[in-house]
């Protein structure tokens, strides 16, 4: 997984836009988001930062936070669809795009639609997820919210906001998992107060861009999920209805957000649609968390023990391992003397993994030092490689006795899970371009 990108920030009038830009694709794309956004904290999701990865391979993918959310003056209140749409005019002048694809998502889309009516000169081609025209009920559209649905939701949000709870109607596939409900509890928190999130829903209800619909000139391309629960499908069949020439694709699934689900297919069709092109996802690169261990002075333990001696040790400490590998839904890739190196598919496993391996052969009388860190890998039949493997490798190095070292990427992705760390500051690694901030699990 790539490092957190640089967050700047535009001027919209006297308001500060925060953005970040990724890839660096042939096309402009920006991303519309919906009710609440983090720059920052999207990027914990392993799911949503796969998404995010994959639409910047290829395009230069330029994301913000509202005005009023996420990293972007909060004291600017809930803004307009008009001072909405001027933001995203800020952020593709202070990145020098002088015209864009834009993907609205969810209450962004709204916002998306109204800028590329106004802006058609600006935008290329416009990708709408899950989006809605009016979120309020009405003669002619009925699926819309009522006074009471609304009334109720706003409760909720003031007593579940930040928690982890309202999290599952919006990933119905995911609402089981408890990494999930860490994540979207703290995503809640960084993106909005209760306060702002129920002003933001009410603000909603005022959205109707119905009128501004046969006015949209570019390509539109309109997604939406079948058993969507927070923005039902009715409302994707409005928008390809009643946009000129616009192309609608019905998802099967529930999940309202983009990168739950089958996100692979959401984004092939993105990619075909803004270049023709189908690729689908790399099937030789893989998003994984990797640990490596190592029994500290292996060669003096060696010598001092004898071979026979040794190799009993060596065999019941890679039972242990094994054990602890079984435990953690780990997957061996390789053993090489008295090293592993494994795979997990969340990074909150490998640490703790790496944390009861590491107490686990105290009671052989050895101590081992491991290294944890998340990338993109690329699978070699049943091994792994890749420059992710090598910072892992790299990590292991560095690692004190009985030390779990973990790189910057595996703490950021691990926010909400409990799990505690030490800065180890900042690190070359050999072979391995720029600095690293290492922490300790503790």
């Amino acid at each position: 997984m790539m490092e957190l990108p640089v967050t700047r920030y535009a001027k919209s009038g006297d308001i500060h836009i925060a953005y970040q830009v990724t890839g660096s694709g042939p096309l402009d794309l920006v991303f519309v988001p919906g009710f609440i956004s983090n720059l920052d904290v999207m990027w914990q999701d392993l799911r949503c930062a796969q998404f995010f990865e994959r639409l910047s391979s290829f395009a230069r993918l330029i994301r913000f936070d509202k005005r009023g959310t996420g990293l972007s003056d909060r004291a600017a209140g809930i803004a307009t669809l008009e001072e909405r749409m001027d933001d995203v005019r800020a952020v593709m002048d202070a990145v020098g795009s002088e015209r864009a694809a834009l993907l609205g998502y969810s209450e962004g889309g709204a916002m998306s639609m109204l800028f590329s009516a106004t802006y058609p000169d600006r935008t290329t081609a416009l990708v709408l997820y899950a989006a809605l025209a009016r979120l309020a009920w009405a003669p002619d559209v009925p699926w819309g919210r009522d006074a009471a649905s609304v009334a109720r939701r706003c409760r909720e949000f003031e007593e579940k906001w930040g928690t982890g709870e309202i999290g599952a109607a919006w990933a119905p596939s995911m609402s089981g998992d408890r990494t999930f409900r860490n994540w979207v509890g703290t995503f809640e928190r960084a993106a909005a107060s209760p306060g702002a999130a129920v002003a933001l829903l009410r603000m909603n209800l005022e959205i109707d861009v119905r009128q501004i619909l046969p006015s949209i000139q570019v390509p539109t391309l309109v997604l939406h999920h079948i058993g969507d629960r927070l923005v039902p499908v009715e409302n994707g069949r409005y928008l390809g209805k009643n946009i000129p020439g616009a192309k609608f694709v019905e998802l099967a699934g529930e999940d309202h957000l983009p990168w739950y689900g089958d996100s692979d297919l959401t984004v092939d069709e993105i990619e075909h649609f803004l270049t023709g092109v189908r690729r689908g996802p790399d099937p030789g690169r893989v998003l994984a968390t990797v640990l490596f261990t190592d029994i500290v002075d292996a060669t003096k333990c060696a010598a001092k023990l004898g071979d026979r001696a040794w190799k009993e040790l060596l065999t019941q400490h890679h039972s242990l391992v094994r054990q602890q590998l079984a435990r953690h839904r780990g997957r061996e890739i390789d053993t090489a003397g008295d090293g592993f190196l494994t795979s997990f598919d969340g990074p909150a496993r490998a640490v703790r993994c790496g944390r009861a391996i590491a107490d686990a052969v105290k009671n052989l009388g050895i101590r081992i030092r491991a290294g944890v860190h998340t990338g993109e890998c690329e699978m070699m039949g049943d091994k792994l490689g890749g420059i992710a493997v090598h910072i892992g490798a790299r990590i292991a190095a560095l690692a004190k006795p009985d030390e779990v070292l973990v790189s910057r990427t595996v703490r950021d992705l691990v926010a909400g899970s409990g799990l505690q760390f030490e800065d180890h500051g900042t690190h070359t690694l050999k072979g391995v371009p720029g600095e690293w901030n290492l922490l300790t699990a503790i």
